[in-house]
């Protein structure tokens, strides 16, 4: 099987760049449909429509409807149907990407993804994530092509609520261990091969950052300012992580988080924040030296992410409701089984305990 790397056609990260969306866009299409929330357009409609105001491209608005799920998609394709659009720009957060890209793949447009936040590697990727009408994971569904471009407007993203940032890092974070446990297992990536040593190299760029600026970063952000560690930051969870997972492969992180989609005590938890338990566990199942595991807690503890099941909102679970989250975990269908060893509902259960205690021991609970 070959080894084969997948990426955007364009990453445009800087100050100020979704003043220049609209030129951006009419390079690309003659009529856009532009997918954002309702409070998005209040904050960045003005200055999406400002942009667009000089260039021969058109733009149409609609607002999302806050699921990515297929009745939403369905409506969608057919508003860029009934207004001619010939290029979909998804502006917002992760479910707004997804949707946009699975939007465009069934209309046959190309795709501009822009989020507002750093909140997970979804943008770069060909690959969207579909959930029921009520938030549970679905399925996977693989496009046939990255988006066309990415831009990330870092003075727009540096305004967001620190929260969304510091998830991001918490998706991000479990790039590089998937990445590993792929490569030793042999696993086939999401971009259909096995992995290349430049995937591989960007998934540890991308953990690398993280441990050297995410902190500093989070203490810029609640200042309001954006700064170097900040924009290195944004990459990682961005750029990096979103090549680093597409085309080095998911394992047990992931998988994880779509088991704890089963409670709904976790659903007010932010996909970064249920990916970085997960991480968590997936490192308590490789059974790491507790050096390694120590350090990567105490990083998650001081930037704020989520390392027991009390954090999660899920601290009143019982047994067979965990249960549950790791047989939903196991799915024939879902990356768990990309880890190098056996992996069953058993094993999960023991590790998603086992990561909750040393969580509990580190917050000085125990």
């Amino acid at each position: 099987m070959a080894n084969i790397l997948i990426s955007p056609s364009k990453y445009v990260q800087g100050a100020g760049e979704m003043k220049k969306l609209g030129t951006y866009a009419a390079n690309c299409g003659k009529k856009a449909l532009v997918l954002i929330s309702a409070g998005g357009y209040k904050r960045i409609g003005k200055l999406v429509e400002d942009s667009f105001a000089n260039n021969s491209c058109e733009v149409v608005f609609d607002y999302f409807n806050g699921e990515c799920c297929n009745s939403e998609i369905d409506r969608l394709v057919q508003v860029v149907k009934n207004n001619n659009c010939d290029l979909t720009i998804g502006i917002g957060g992760g479910k707004i990407f997804d949707t946009a890209k699975a939007v465009a793949y069934y209309a046959g447009t190309p795709v501009f993804i822009c989020p507002t936040i750093a909140s997970t590697d979804a943008p770069c990727s060909a690959l969207s994530v579909i959930y029921t009408a009520e938030g549970v994971f679905e399925k996977y569904l693989f496009l046939p092509a990255n988006p066309n471009m990415v831009l990330m407007d870092t003075d727009i993203i540096a305004k967001s609520p620190v929260r969304l940032t510091v998830a991001g890092m918490g998706d991000a974070l479990a790039t590089y261990f998937e990445a590993r446990a792929c490569k030793r297992s042999g696993a086939t990536s999401c971009a259909g091969g096995k992995t290349t040593e430049a995937a591989m190299a960007l998934a540890e760029l991308c953990f690398n950052t993280l441990m050297e600026e995410g902190v500093k970063a989070k203490l810029a952000l609640e200042t309001g300012v954006c700064t170097p560690a900040v924009e290195k930051v944004i990459e990682a969870n961005t750029l990096l992580s979103g090549i680093g997972f597409e085309s080095a492969g998911l394992a047990g992180a992931h998988a994880i988080h779509n088991g704890f989609t089963v409670l709904e005590e976790c659903h007010h938890m932010y996909h970064g924040e249920k990916v970085a338990f997960g991480t968590l566990t997936q490192l308590v199942l490789e059974n790491i030296p507790q050096e390694e595991l120590e350090d990567i807690i105490l990083w998650c503890i001081e930037v704020g992410l989520p390392v027991t099941l009390a954090e999660l909102g899920a601290d009143q679970v019982t047994d067979e409701q965990l249960m549950e989250v790791a047989k939903t975990a196991c799915a024939e269908t879902d990356t768990l089984h990309n880890m190098p060893f056996e992996v069953t509902p058993e094993t999960v259960f023991a590790a998603i305990k086992a990561a909750d205690a040393y969580g509990r021991y580190y917050l000085g609970e125990e």
